[in-house]
C-alpha cells in the first residue's frame, strides 16, 4: 500500500480522494445534522449525520467528479464556498445548472466521454459511465446520473489504478458494458441506503448492492451513502448480511467518517 492513494470518507457520498500528486472531491455535502435538503418534485430531507469535516477544511483541490445535481451531492454550503474556478466533471444537465451559478470551468461528461489531467507524468482519466436513478416514469422526474471510472496512472507506463464511482444508480443492464470495458476494476466506491421516493426504490439496498458486485466483480468494495438521510431505508446492515449470506468475489472495507483508507499503489494484473 501506498499513503499516497488514499480515499477519505466525509460523509453520504463525500470523499476526497488523494492519487499521487491529484487530490479529488466527490458530491460535496457539508450541510449539518438536522438541516434539510431539497431533492425536487416537492421532496425535501433532513440530514442525520454530520460531515465528518467543514468545506473549510478541506485540502487543496484538482477537481469534483459530480454524479449527479441533487441537494445531497452538490447543496447550499457547495454553492456558496467552493472554488468558481475548480473543475467539476458532471453530467451535461449538471454542468449547465453550475455554470448557471457561476462555477466556470464545469466539464460536461456524456456517457463514455472522459477528462485526463496530467502533473508531470502521473495522470488521472476520468470517464462517464452509465447510470439511471430510477426506473418508469419517475425516472424522467429526477436529474441524470453518471457513475465514474477513475483510471489513475504514477507513469504513463504503469498500469491503472481503476476506482469506480457507482452514483447514485440502480443496477440495470448497461451496466454490463462497464465490465466488458474495464474487467479488473480495483476499487468500487457504491452509493447504497435504498433510498425511497413515493415508494420507489432510488438507490441500491442491500440486495442491489451485492448484485453490482457480482456483475462488475471488483477486486474491493467501500460502501457509502447509506444513513445520512431520512429518505434512506436500507442500512449499511442490510448490505452486509448479504455479502456474508452470498460471497460475491470482492473484500468490504468499511470506512467510518473522517477515516482514511489506503489504496493500492503497485498493481499486478
Amino acid at each position: 500500500m501506498d499513503e499516497q492513494n488514499s480515499l477519505r470518507f466525509i460523509g453520504n457520498a463525500t470523499t476526497v480522494l488523494r492519487l499521487g500528486p491529484f487530490t479529488l472531491l466527490t458530491d460535496p455535502n457539508f450541510i449539518r445534522r438536522g438541516q434539510w435538503t431539497y431533492l425536487g418534485n416537492g421532496l425535501l430531507s433532513r440530514r442525520l449525520k454530520d460531515p465528518a469535516i467543514g468545506i473549510d477544511e478541506l485540502p487543496a483541490l484538482d477537481a469534483v467528479v459530480l454524479s449527479h445535481m441533487h441537494g445531497d451531492h452538490f447543496d447550499r454550503v457547495a454553492v456558496r464556498e467552493l472554488n468558481r474556478d475548480l473543475p467539476i466533471l458532471t453530467t451535461p444537465q449538471a454542468a449547465r445548472h453550475l455554470g448557471r451559478r457561476g462555477f466556470r470551468e464545469t466539464v460536461a461528461l456524456p456517457t463514455w466521454d472522459d477528462l485526463r489531467l496530467t502533473k508531470g507524468g502521473a495522470s488521472v482519466t476520468v470517464t462517464s459511465l452509465p447510470g439511471t436513478h430510477a426506473r418508469g416514469r419517475l425516472a424522467r422526474l429526477l436529474p441524470p446520473v453518471m457513475g465514474s471510472m477513475l483510471e489513475y496512472r504514477a507513469a504513463p507506463d504503469a498500469e491503472p489504478l481503476r476506482i469506480y464511482l457507482s452514483g447514485d444508480t440502480l443496477v440495470h443492464d448497461e451496466l454490463r458494458e462497464v465490465r466488458e470495458r474495464y474487467p479488473v476494476i480495483d476499487v468500487a466506491v457504491v452509493h447504497l441506503g435504498g433510498t425511497r421516493a413515493f415508494g420507489v426504490l432510488l438507490t441500491m439496498d442491500g440486495a442491489q448492492g451485492v448484485d453490482l458486485l457480482e456483475l462488475l466483480r471488483p477486486r474491493r468494495v467501500v460502501p457509502v451513502h447509506y444513513d445520512d438521510y431520512t429518505v434512506m431505508k436500507s442500512p449499511l446492515s442490510d448490505f452486509l448480511a448479504e455479502v456474508e449470506r452470498r460471497d460475491p468475489p470482492a473484500a468490504v472495507t468499511r470506512v467510518d467518517r473522517g477515516r482514511t483508507v489506503a489504496l493500492p499503489s503497485h498493481l499486478t494484473r
